[in-house]
């Protein structure tokens, strides 16, 4: 006897797969000079508007382009975010490469997730002139690091940067390698994903990728 799967199970189990796919924003067939389509600009803290843009580099992990955050004013409570847009994700591997341009206050890039607005979030950073990697949550617009590690941050490299975060259980890696571990619950509902840079960092960005976990 030929069995009959209801349409509506096999549309559920479609739009299972369909979310676990990977959403990967690299840039490339974005215009130079703007924001990437599906992203706005935002700020935490006080200072100018951030400057974000596309634009060409010849060492991009992803040719040919890159997102920038090139102002570099030096407010030190200045905190520039790029916000995909695309979709909501509570449980998630999130990475990016980046690529510390230049910056004299700082010169760090991050992620972002579990960001309810540009004041309440998860924050994963690397700051090449303090050599160490941290993990925030921010609450209100407040900064407060709850777990780090200390190791050079060089400047002008492509690195990665990578978060899985499953319930209240977050875990960072660079370059491939396990650095942070920790538990917090101060955000535990889905949030969008998004860039993060520091005061005067001016900072390189390519092949942001989420999947939900």
């Amino acid at each position: 006897m030929r069995s009959h799967v209801p349409i509506c199970a096999l549309a559920v189990v479609s739009s299972l797969f369909s979310a676990a796919k990977p959403m990967v924003y690299n840039f490339d067939a974005d215009k130079p000079g703007a924001l990437p389509a599906g992203f706005r600009s935002a700020l935490t803290g006080q200072g100018p508007a951030p400057k974000w843009a596309v634009q060409a580099d010849p060492t991009a992990p992803s040719k040919p382009n890159v997102l920038a955050q090139t102002s570099a004013d030096t407010t030190d409570y200045r905190f520039p975010l790029a916000i995909a847009e695309g979709g909501e994700y509570r449980d998630l591997d999130l990475s990016v490469k980046f690529k510390a341009v230049s910056g004299k206050v700082d010169r760090a890039g991050g992620l972002v997730f579990r960001l309810k607005d540009p004041d309440n979030y998860y924050l994963v950073r690397a700051n090449a002139l303090e050599n160490n990697y941290r993990l925030y949550h921010v609450v209100a617009g407040r900064r407060q690091q709850f777990a780090g590690a200390n190791f050079p941050v060089n400047s002008g490299q492509w690195h990665e940067l990578r978060v899985e975060c499953v319930g209240s259980k977050i875990t960072c890696y660079y370059d491939g390698a396990k650095k942070i571990e920790a538990t917090d619950t101060t955000f535990t509902e889905a949030g969008r994903v998004g860039l993060w840079t520091k005061a005067d960092s001016v900072t390189s960005f390519d092949d942001l990728r989420v999947t939900p976990r």
